[in-house]
């Protein structure tokens, strides 16, 4: 795991298989963005095979391939997609392109698994609902920041258990450095990366969902800037939106890449998850000025006031759930539509937000 660099941001955990040694071959397509290590790690912790990967460049599969030397590295994407033996394909390729090669990857009978965001435009998310629907396979979403890290997965089972009553409101801060050198042409341009809630900002529309218990919400308020970043003219480095869910729950978060050089981490991400009967504060990647690493659970309700450290406690069950879905067609790590309504949701504030500062622009077609 890179404590700098958010973009390479790939948690391990312990090994946790769900299924039989061969029983789970998948692959690679599109190594675009570094999340697709931390997709891949989780999916063979939880006993997925690791068996092809693909990338149009070299020196991206060169680098993978000494990450997971097992992998066979194909010669073309269509050498993986008629493999019959892949049940599924994870690919973190260009944001705009995830759609299009979802489209693919379930033409040829297999499972799709995308980094977030999913989607740059509401007519790509059309499309794959219909692709969906023709065909039966998932197009399942990597919302890293709630399934890929332990205090927010414990934060769910809190909830769970009544230890706060019924979700009123969820705040989440998603800062992250920006690390301008190390990033690709295309992270700065807004039609490749959607903007920055679209982007960023596809991980607090599905955590609000999920913690609120919201099947469907609508956007209140959304807005966005590039305050210091005037280099790249479609960028946005801010972004702010309030929500309201169907059960009458409210949401609010802020995202930016504004992470300062002081910092241990790569972005002080927390969630504030308001309740009935208490609150639940979670300090995901540092607990600033006390300790460098994250996994913290701040809990207070009726009983008392609590601290949770719950590193290398908790796991990360999506993963082993999301391989037990394909092979037995069930939805229990995530439905299909909680995943593509989150992501409707981000680009509804995507496209709804206003601009501050005159720089940007917000057509999502």
């Amino acid at each position: 795991m890179q404590a700098q660099d958010g973009m390479n941001y790939a948690p391990k955990g312990k090994p946790a298989p769900v299924c039989e040694k061969g029983a789970f071959p998948f692959a690679a397509i599109g190594l675009d963005h570094g999340h697709i290590y931390g997709m891949c790690n989780g999916l063979i912790e939880a006993g997925g095979e690791l068996k092809w990967v693909y990338d149009p460049d070299p020196a991206k599969v060169d680098k993978f391939v000494q990450m997971y030397p097992g992998v066979k590295a194909a010669r073309s994407e269509q050498e993986v997609l008629q493999d019959p033996s892949v049940k599924l394909v994870a690919g973190a390729a260009i944001t705009s392109e995830r759609c299009a090669l979802g489209m693919r990857v379930m033409s040829h009978g297999k499972d799709y698994f995308t980094d977030k965001a999913p989607f740059t435009t509401l007519a790509q998310l059309e499309q794959a609902r219909q692709k969906v629907a023709e065909t039966g396979f998932k197009y399942a979403v990597y919302y890293s920041e709630r399934v890929h890290v332990e205090s927010a997965v414990y934060a769910g089972q809190l909830i769970e258990r009544g230890a706060i009553g019924r979700v009123l409101q969820v705040s989440g801060y998603g800062p992250h450095r920006i690390n301008v050198p190390s990033r690709p042409d295309w992270f700065f341009n807004r039609e490749q990366f959607g903007g920055i809630l679209c982007d960023i900002g596809s991980h607090q529309c599905e955590q609000f969902l999920f913690y609120t218990g919201s099947k469907d919400a609508k956007v209140v308020n959304s807005q966005v800037a590039n305050y210091n970043h005037k280099q790249f003219p479609t960028f946005e480095d801010f972004g702010d939106c309030n929500l309201v869910g169907d059960n009458g729950s409210t949401g609010y978060f802020r995202v930016d890449w504004f992470t300062p050089n002081g910092l241990s981490t790569w972005g002080d991400g927390r969630t504030i998850i308001l309740g009935t009967d208490g609150y639940i504060e979670l300090r995901k990647y540092v607990d600033i000025a006390r300790e460098k690493g994250g996994g913290h659970v701040y809990l207070v309700n009726h009983e008392g006031e609590y601290h949770f450290d719950v590193k290398g406690k908790i796991g990360y069950p999506f993963f082993g759930e999301l391989i037990m879905d394909c092979l037995n067609r069930t939805e229990i790590a995530m439905t299909q539509k909680h995943a593509f309504k989150a992501a409707e949701l981000c680009l509804a504030a995507q496209r709804d937000a206003k601009l501050i500062e005159g720089v940007g622009h917000n057509e999502i077609q």
